[in-house]
């Protein structure tokens, strides 16, 4: 359902699929109700640019949740509630009320056409804003045909999610937690020993399902006993989807394809990120053999004829460095990739992703501050993660992030610091804004007293979607929770956010590249806010100390290796006067003990290392 990507096919619709016929049984006929409702809207005026809009928009706030809430719970529900939050939360309201008038219409031609193939079983994949959809089209099939049966899973569903979905909605059947590429199988022949022997004893064999017993009280069957092994993680079969798209919208955008190497957080697994509520039940991690995911991909890329790819996995599994990456490198194909990857790559690293046709990373950055990134648990110092950006843009990658604040125990003074070093950053791709965190599910601010939410209630938006007046049980169903501000106010917050504004209007443009020519090195800085300068690089021992800060280090460290393994005899007070006019002239950022140079590199792709840069703030 709604609000799937228009240019992506479902990977859990298409791991189903698959799965099914991994198992013997007939393949499920699939319903794009992303595709349909996109055409609905293009013809009462709207754009492919509004569908985006509400994809991607107020999901904290239940926006386009909103958008099918009268379908399910009559005309005029929540419409008061959300035009108020709209205003104070700066949502699209205008775009979001027009779009809600088509959604009654939507979802009568939705069941009809669902009905049309005459289904015993009707399942819907709902993760995040396709829960209100999904159930206000259950609702029409179970009106008009009460013995067809509906399953609703997905992420939406998770852990005690699932349980509360199942309880509050009784026209849902079955409500499958988890992953589903085993169960999913397991369910429905299940459903057929039910059929043949007259009773219901195999539900209770199906891990993580919930279903109805004989008196309506919602029954749980347990957890299996391990999640999906990696070797089980099933390949996508999208043939109905790319059958669709020539004459959908879809036609009208890029396709891609949609993929996972991974399921899990290897990092989370151990220092779980403290705002992070991905993976909910599923964190332990899981990668697929690499060569069995480079053969997925290029199958896919080979058989659909499309280059772009995202992989949906949380993180890259280290190993792809050295064994995936390369084999994807060296097939042939002007592939684009996006990956999620953590914000310690090394420079190594950032040429293997960029030789494998990998063109935007989303490296989980959050933060330059290094006190907030210890408190988020993030691995990481402020120095790893500017080298991230400055190596990603060497490396030409488009480096996709967002500043998060609001973390109980931060402090004014510790972003101040930073706050004053970003017009140094202006060459580099700034992130895409600043907002505070939101209280998730599954997140240990979430679990955990002791990171002090412990006062929430759940999103406001949820009372303007689901009819269900006590806040407890409106809680149980929920992902998003309100909670009062922790960390930075919002007048502490300003200067970041002019910061970054700032920073924004003046990188395109802005260049800050050291190239290497015969014995000296020259630093060309065109940066936006900094006068225009040519710096030189001379002295061998400026060149050794720059080099060695590329990787971000501590000065005295960096100056005890000259003096002592490589003989350079550099006076302690000459060699601060050096960092003093590095940071004068920006070319330097500083996290505490560690320094970090700014300048970018020239990039080849394919090349095994990418070329150091080398600069000196000498005139």
């Amino acid at each position: 359902m709604p609000w799937h990507s228009l240019h992506r096919p479902s990977l859990a619709l298409g791991v189903l699929r698959a799965a099914c016929a991994r198992e013997g049984l007939p393949v499920p006929v699939s319903y794009h109700g992303s595709l349909a409702f996109a055409e609905m809207m293009l013809r009462a005026g709207l754009t492919v640019g509004d569908y985006a809009e509400m994809a991607d928009t107020g999901f904290h706030h239940s926006l386009g949740e909103w958008i099918f809430a009268g379908a399910l719970n009559g005309p005029g529900f929540g419409c008061a509630g959300m035009r108020d939050l709209a205003r104070r939360a700066g949502l699209p309201f205008r775009v979001a009320a027009a779009v809600r008038d088509l959604a009654d219409e939507f979802t009568d031609q939705a069941a009809d056409a669902i009905l049309d193939r005459e289904p015993e079983l009707v399942g819907f994949s709902a993760t995040f804003s396709q829960t209100i959809a999904s159930l206000a089209v259950a609702r029409r099939i179970k009106d008009r045909r009460p013995d067809v049966r509906i399953l609703v899973g997905g992420y939406s569903t998770d852990g005690p999610m699932g349980v509360a979905l199942h309880r509050e909605y009784p026209f849902v059947d079955y409500v499958l937690r988890g992953e589903a590429d085993v169960n999913f199988p397991k369910l429905l022949r299940a459903l057929a020993d039910c059929e043949t022997t007259g009773t219901r004893d195999g539900l209770d064999d199906v891990p993580q399902l919930c279903w109805r017993a004989d008196d309506g009280t919602t029954r749980v069957s347990p957890a299996a006993s391990r999640l999906v092994p990696p070797t089980s993680i099933t390949t996508p079969d999208y043939d109905d989807w790319f059958a669709a798209v020539p004459a959908s919208v879809a036609a009208r955008v890029e396709p891609e394809l949609v993929v996972e190497s991974s399921r899990g957080c290897w990092w989370g697994a151990k220092h779980h990120c403290v705002f992070c509520g991905l993976n909910g039940t599923a964190m332990t991690y899981r990668a697929k053999p690499a060569q069995s995911f480079v053969d997925e991909v290029l199958g896919l890329v080979r058989r659909h004829r499309i280059l772009d790819v995202t992989t949906i996995d949380n993180i890259l599994p280290n190993e792809f460095y050295r064994s995936a990456l390369p084999e994807l490198a060296g097939a042939g194909h002007d592939l684009r990739i996006h990956y999620e990857i953590k914000a310690n790559a090394r420079i190594e690293d950032v040429a293997a992703l960029r030789a494998a046709g990998v063109w935007d990373v989303q490296p989980g950055v959050e933060s330059l501050v290094d006190d907030v990134l210890r408190r988020m648990r993030k691995g990481v110092r402020g120095a790893h993660n500017v080298r991230m950006l400055r190596d990603g843009a060497s490396a030409g990658l488009t480096v996709a992030w967002n500043w998060l604040y609001g973390f109980a125990g931060e402090r004014a003074a510790d972003y101040a610091a930073v706050v004053a070093q970003l017009p140094a950053l202006v060459h580099l791709q700034p992130p895409s804004g600043a907002a505070r965190i939101a209280l998730q599910r599954f997140s240990p601010n979430f679990d955990d007293p002791r990171q002090g939410f412990t006062e929430r209630r759940p999103a406001a938006g949820a009372r303007f979607v689901h009819d269900i007046d006590d806040p407890e049980r409106l809680a149980e169903l929920v992902y998003s929770f309100d909670t009062p501000d922790q960390g930075l106010t919002a007048a502490e917050v300003g200067p970041l956010v002019d910061a970054l504004a700032a920073w924004t209007a003046g990188y395109a443009g802005s260049a800050l590249i050291a190239r290497t020519l015969g014995d000296v090195v020259v630093i060309r800085d065109r940066r936006h806010g900094w006068a225009p300068v040519d710096h030189v690089l001379e002295h061998p021992r400026e060149i050794a100390a720059w080099r060695a800060l590329e990787t971000g280090r501590a000065p005295l460290r960096v100056l005890a290796e000259l003096n002592h393994e490589q003989h350079h005899d550099w006076d302690p007070d000459d060699f601060d006067h050096w960092l003093c006019r590095l940071g004068e002239a920006g070319l330097v950022f500083t996290d505490g003990d560690l320094w970090i140079t700014l300048a970018t590199s020239p990039a080849v792709a394919g090349k095994a290392h990418l070329p150091l840069s080398v600069l000196t703030p000498s005139a």
